[in-house]
């Protein structure tokens, strides 16, 4: 059975905390929920871009708002406490692999330490009773060999940010063993794919660096056109994420990880999503490199999301056409004048709408 819109009933009043509002997701989660009714705390470092689409939709009207960097465990502690969050999302991460090559030990401080703070302080904060990690579809041991990963496949990581995650993902499960299922409070850690969607500008991004290039009347430059990505709206996680919560919040030992991604068939090259981008752009100039450029990035990564349809009833809804075509016109909307806010909530009611 397909999954339900979430269920306002259940949100409306919540409490929920999201590390990392001030990111990308972050910023489309908090708009989403605050939509719900939930009472929304979030902590974060500032953000990282200008623009943003924390400051550009103004969510920080909605949230009760936090800059706090998780790499410090005593303040995460205090902020967590504070709020007295029932549902926490933890999204804060260094999450790019470009960028885990020239600073690994920020990398790694953030993503393995900084969950290690965050899970210590859900633990010590008695309010909490689930909590939703996102992770990522590159923790998995890669030797691409064609199959799409399970979520029982062995975890790993070529570059520091791969490793990082997978790294994060044994201190998951190591709190949820050792302190958290005693306290009955769910856990678990959702692995998504590629998200795309407008209000993006973060660096080494496909659909960021696109909309820089062709703003400016630029050049797009593609390091590795042929590599394969599981591409999705960035609808189509935070849905995940939030109908992976409510089951958690009603079943605290549904505790296993869950992969999020599109249907196997719906992978896509770089060089297909730059076609379909340039298309729905109008116009665009690209070059593709012939030869793969800079530090190893895998080649072939695809998730297979049969869990989460059987025991979540998730399903993606959006094809990589849709995606990217609505991508797009949201930042082609937003460029022409466009309200940020009112554009994300467009997006999140035709979402619903299609379920």
């Amino acid at each position: 059975m397909r999954a339900q819109n979430p269920n306002r009933a259940f949100w409306s009043g919540k409490r929920v905390l999201i590390t990392g509002h001030t990111g990308f997701k972050g910023a489309w989660l908090s708009l989403w929920l605050d939509k719900l009714g939930a009472k929304v705390g979030g902590l974060s470092l500032n953000p990282s871009t200008q623009p943003n689409l924390f400051e550009a939709a103004n969510v920080k009207g909605d949230v009760a708002h936090t800059i706090c960097d998780i790499r410090d465990a005593e303040k995460t502690a205090i902020c967590v406490a504070n709020f007295k969050p029932e549902i926490v999302f933890h999204l804060a991460a260094q999450a790019l692999v470009r960028p885990s090559y020239n600073d690994p030990l920020d990398t790694f401080s953030t993503n393995v330490m900084g969950t290690a703070h965050v899970l210590d302080a859900i633990r010590r904060t008695s309010s909490v009773s689930t909590c939703v990690v996102a992770t990522t579809d590159k923790v998995y041991r890669n030797h691409e060999r064609g199959r799409a990963f399970l979520e029982s496949d062995p975890l790993g990581g070529h570059d520091p940010y791969s490793a990082s995650k997978a790294a994060s993902e044994m201190v998951i499960q190591a709190y949820q063993k050792s302190y958290l299922s005693e306290s009955g409070v769910g856990l678990a850690a959702a692995r998504a794919g590629n998200a795309i969607g407008g209000g993006d500008w973060s660096e080494e991004r496909l659909l960021p660096d696109a909309i820089k290039a062709w703003q400016g009347e630029e050049t797009l430059h593609i390091r590795r056109p042929n590599a394969v990505r599981p591409w999705q709206h960035v609808v189509e996680p935070l849905f995940g994420y939030i109908k992976l919560a409510e089951s958690i919040f009603n079943d605290p030992k549904r505790t296993t990880p869950y992969n999020l991604g599109p249907d196997a068939d719906d992978n896509h090259t770089v060089r297909s999503v730059v076609g379909r981008a340039r298309a729905a752009f109008g116009k665009g100039e690209v070059s593709f490199a012939n030869e793969y450029e800079g530090p190893h990035e895998a080649g072939l990564l695809s998730l297979d999301n049969s869990k989460a349809k059987q025991e979540l009833g998730i399903y993606p809804r959006w094809s990589i056409d849709d995606a990217v075509d609505k991508s797009m016109n949201w930042y082609r909307a937003f460029y022409n004048g466009g309200d940020a806010r009112a554009l994300c909530y467009a997006d999140i009611e035709a979402f619903e709408a299609d379920g």
